[in-house]
C-alpha cells in the first residue's frame, strides 16, 4: 500500500492545539508556474545595480518596522514564539537590512589582482536558489540566506516548513511592496516529492537547506545529481565551555538564557555546557536556579520567557531523550515532564552528571533542555567539546582571553564566541564543519556564495615592444 499524501500544510497554534490556518499544496503544474515566475523575476533583477538593491533592502526595512507586531503575531500563532522574541526576530531583520544596503554594495565591486588593473575578479549573479528553510526562526532564518542571495543579484524560491507558510507567503509580499520584481522571492508551497524536479530544473542554479541532517544529505545528494552548489546548515550540538576562572554569573545567566530561548528550539545555542570540575557544583547550582526561574505560559504574554514547543512530536522526542538520559545516569535538577494543560509545553529542564556514553550527550536536544559535563581542566574540556559528529558553533568561558583564542582554533566549529553567547550576525559569517554542513551565510561570504565568481583578464597587447616587456608566457 502507497502512503497516502498530505494534500495540505497546516499552522496549529502550539499552546492551544487550535488549528490556524491551512494552505493547500501545489500541483505540479502550479509549482511549475512558480518556478517559471521565478525565473521571469531573476530576468528582471539580474541587471538592477547593487546600489538599486541597497534601496530595495532600506525600503524593506523600512516596512518591517511598521509590521512588526502584525508579522510577529503571526510567528506566535504558528510556532509558539513568546511575542517579545518574535518581535525581536523580525526587527533583527530589519537592522539587518539596512547594514546590507550600507556595506552590500562594496562587497560586489570588481576586486583587483596583483597582476595589475588589466585583471580583476566580478560577482556576478547566477539564477535563482531553492531555499529549503525550517521552522524555528521562521522570519529570520529566511532573511539570512535571502538578503545576501537576492543583494547578490539572484532571486529566492522558498519551500517553507509547513507549519510556517503563513510567514513565508507575509514576506513574499513584503519584498514585493518594497520593490523587488515579482517572481523574485517567491513561496512554493508543495509537498517534498517535487523538490528534485525543482532542483533539476534550469532555472534553479543553487540550493539552500537549514534543518536537519537526513534532510541535508538527501537534498545535498539531489543536487549534486544535478551539478548544482548547494549550502547545508544542519544540526549541532554546540559546546559552552566554562572554564575555573570565568565570570560565573555571567556564565550561568548567558547559558540559561542561550539554552531557553525560543524553548530551546535554537541550532546555535548551548546544548553541551562542559564545566570545569573546580567550579562544577557551584555552576550547576546556579544555572537550576536561573533556569527554574523563567516564566512559561502564553506565548502572546509579553512576560512569558518560555513558549511552547512548536510541534507536538518535537516535544515527544525531547521528552524521550531526558527519559533516556536518566534512565543512563544523568541527574535531573529541574523540570524533565510535560506542563499540564492544553498545547506542547515542556518544563524547562536541567540534566547534571552528563557523561560522553549518555544520550544527552550524544545527540542534539533541540528543545528547552540544558545538560552539565563535568571535565577535569580545559584540555578535557576541549576533548568533550570536540567529541560529537556536529560542528556548528562554540562558546568559551574565561578570564584568559589569550588561552580562549588558542582553544578556539582547536575547536572543530564553524564560529567560536569568547565570553558571549553564539549568535547570528549580518557582520560575520555563519555556518558549520562536519555533520553541521559546509558553506556559509552573512557577511561578505554569504553574498558571494551563489555568485558566479568570475576572473576577468584583458589581455590585449598594446603594442609589440611592451608585449615583449612583459615577457609573457603561457
Amino acid at each position: 500500500m502507497g502512503t497516502i499524501e498530505v494534500a495540505v500544510a497546516k499552522s496549529t497554534n502550539p499552546a492551544t492545539g487550535e488549528d490556524v490556518a491551512t494552505y493547500p499544496y501545489l500541483d505540479e503544474q502550479a509549482v511549475s508556474d512558480v518556478v517559471r515566475s521565478a525565473a521571469e523575476g531573476f530576468a528582471s533583477w539580474r541587471d538592477t545595480s547593487p546600489a538599486r538593491r541597497a534601496e530595495v533592502f532600506r525600503r524593506l526595512a523600512e516596512v518591517l518596522r511598521r509590521d512588526t507586531a502584525k508579522l510577529a503575531g503571526v510567528i506566535t500563532a504558528e510556532m509558539g514564539k513568546p511575542v517579545t522574541q518574535a518581535q525581536a526576530e523580525v526587527i533583527k531583520c530589519a537592522n539587518m537590512l539596512d547594514w546590507y544596503a550600507e556595506n552590500g554594495p562594496a562587497m560586489l565591486e570588481d576586486t583587483a589582482t596583483t597582476i595589475g588593473p588589466e585583471a580583476y575578479v566580478s560577482y556576478l549573479p547566477t539564477g535563482t536558489v531553492l531555499a529549503i528553510m525550517p521552522w524555528n526562526f521562521p522570519v529570520w532564518q529566511v532573511f539570512r540566506g535571502a538578503a545576501p542571495i537576492i543583494l547578490g543579484g539572484n532571486g529566492y524560491l522558498l519551500k517553507p516548513a509547513s507549519n510556517v507558510v503563513g510567514c513565508g507567503l507575509a514576506l513574499e509580499a513584503l519584498w514585493e511592496e518594497a520593490g523587488l520584481p515579482k517572481g523574485t522571492f517567491a513561496v512554493v508551497n508543495c509537498d517534498r516529492h517535487h523538490v528534485p524536479a525543482i532542483i533539476h530544473t534550469p532555472a534553479i542554479t543553487g540550493v539552500a537547506v537549514t534543518g536537519g541532517t537526513a534532510a541535508g544529505q538527501s537534498v545535498a545528494a539531489e543536487a549534486g545529481r544535478a551539478l548544482k552548489k548547494v549550502i547545508l546548515e544542519l544540526g549541532g550540538s554546540d559546546p559552552f565551555i566554562v572554564l575555573a576562572d570565568a565570570d560565573l554569573d555571567k556564565a550561568v545567566d548567558a547559558a540559561a538564557t542561550g539554552r531557553m530561548v525560543n524553548a530551546g528550539q535554537v541550532c546555535i545555542s548551548a546544548k553541551r555546557i562542559i564545566v570545569e570540575r573546580a567550579v562544577y557544583a557551584e555552576f550547576t547550582a546556579k544555572l537550576a536556579r536561573r533556569v527554574a526561574s523563567f516564566k512559561v505560559g502564553d506565548p502572546a504574554d509579553p512576560e512569558t520567557f518560555v513558549g511552547p514547543m512548536a510541534k507536538e512530536d518535537a516535544l515527544r522526542d525531547v521528552d524521550d531523550q531526558v527519559k533516556r538520559s536518566v534512565a543512563e545516569g544523568a541527574e535531573l535538577l529541574t523540570g524533565g515532564h510535560r506542563l499540564p494543560g492544553p498545547g506542547s509545553f515542556y518544563a524547562p529542564t536541567v540534566l547534571a552528571g552528563v557523561t560522553e556514553s549518555m544520550t544527552a550527550f550524544k545527540e542534539e536536544i533541540f528543545g528547552p533542555v540544558a545538560t552539565v559535563i563535568a571535565a577535569e581542566n580545559a584540555e578535557d574540556a576541549l576533548a568533550k567539546a570536540n567529541n560529537s559528529e556536529f560542528g556548528l558553533s562554540a562558546a568559551i568561558w574565561t578570564g584568559d582571553n589569550a588561552k580562549a583564542r588558542a582553544m578556539a582554533r582547536r575547536i572543530d566549529a564553524g564560529g567560536v564566541f569568547i565570553n558571549g553567547l553564539s549568535v547570528s550576525d549580518p557582520r560575520i559569517p555563519i555556518g558549520g564543519v562536519k555533520k553541521s554542513g559546509f558553506g556559509r551565510e552573512l557577511s561578505y561570504l554569504g553574498v558571494h556564495e551563489f555568485t558566479n565568481i568570475q576572473a576577468v583578464w584583458d589581455q590585449t597587447p598594446l603594442n609589440a615592444a611592451e608585449e615583449a616587456a612583459k615577457g609573457v608566457t603561457q
